[in-house]
């Protein structure tokens, strides 16, 4: 017996050629973290220069690139083929603070006294809003520097994004600082962060597993990004796994229809007599139909939504340096750089 090749993904992504920030978004326990940092490798391939940013604190970047916790402060965690460069920045609310009042104030002091007085933390707690454009304007800043030509500037920017559940809110900062100020330094600057989040120089992309919950939970902030004008980018499926039994037999599987006696040949061939692993054989033979029934269910409904999608496959070891090379040879492989 031989397996059967996967479903098929649904439209393979050709590359997001004016694309220079990529934000990566989805479920918790999906793999965002692991899909923005193989992202980042595959589009530093040849000489670009990728900046991966994290924002929720967790150091899943430095974990993941085995390097020590990162400092507010952009460090090169990976060299990509081609002498391509991946640097990486995990960004904290109040060191963007600093840098706000900095660029547009002059006011670092100030805001470092504002910091150890606890000022910051009250303004972010009763004001989400004001953390969120902080969080992406630093994005945004960094995005910026390739218009200006500046010498720290990046090719492309990936932003580790907080879950499907929060994403458009986090992005849609407009909205976030609305109640906050209707004119004045604050409302310019979410201008300005829109200006590049809402435009095509965006992709947004989601993260998901074949299961009913990560799906579901994918099309919703799909819908919710529609429907505030941020741009969808594409789907990325996470931990593929191939049909080990070909149709037929898992058809025959969901009916109990396997041949018991053929699989008890099958074992004595090898040496085995235990009468019992028999029908425990059958069971996994059920559990692994019903499980890719699911699946292609599961792809059907995201091959509906008409985006581009890359299926990335489980990497049984686990997810180390190497597997990061290995996803984004993948993806490099479905289209997604250039």
């Amino acid at each position: 017996m031989h397996p059967e090749p996967g479903p098929e993904p649904g439209p393979e992504p050709e590359s997001w050629p004016n694309v220079t920030l990529h934000v990566v978004s989805g479920k918790g326990g999906t793999g965002k973290t692991t899909v923005a940092a193989a992202l980042a490798i595959a589009l530093a391939t040849n000489r670009h220069r990728v900046l991966l940013m994290e924002v929720e604190g967790r150091q899943g970047i430095a974990q993941l690139f085995d390097v020590p916790p990162l400092p507010y402060e952009e460090r090169r965690v990976a060299v990509a083929p081609g002498n391509g460069e991946v640097w990486a920045l995990a960004v904290d609310t109040e060191d963007a603070l600093l840098d706000y009042l900095e660029m547009f104030y002059r006011m670092r002091r100030a805001g470092s006294a504002l910091g150890k007085m606890g000022a910051i933390d009250f303004a972010t707690t009763i004001a989400p809003g004001l953390r969120d454009v902080l969080l992406t304007g630093k994005a945004v800043e960094v995005v910026k520097r390739k218009e200006k030509n500046a010498k720290n500037a990046y090719d492309y920017v990936v932003l580790d994004a907080p879950p499907t559940g929060r994403i458009t809110r986090f992005l849609n900062v407009n909205s976030e600082v609305s109640g906050l100020a209707k004119v004045g330094p604050i409302k310019n600057h979410a201008d300005s962060v829109m200006s590049v989040i809402a435009s095509p120089q965006t992709a947004i992309h989601l993260v998901t597993l074949l299961e009913e919950m990560p799906v579901q939970e994918t099309i919703d902030g799909i819908n919710d990004l529609r429907a505030s004008n941020l741009p969808v980018g594409g789907i990325f499926v996470n931990l593929m796994r191939p049909p080990r039994l070909p149709e037929n037999q898992r058809s025959q599987a969901l009916r109990h229809n396997l041949n018991s006696d053929q699989i008890a040949e099958s074992l004595a061939l090898v040496g085995i007599d235990a009468p019992g692993l028999v029908a425990v054989l059958e069971r996994e033979a059920e559990d692994h139909s019903r499980r890719v029934e699911l699946e292609q269910r599961e792809l059907e409904r995201l091959t509906g939504l008409h985006l581009p999608m890359v299926t990335l496959p489980l990497i049984p070891s686990g997810i180390d340096l190497g597997a990061l090379y290995e996803l984004a040879r993948v993806m490099r492989d479905a289209g997604v750089t250039a």
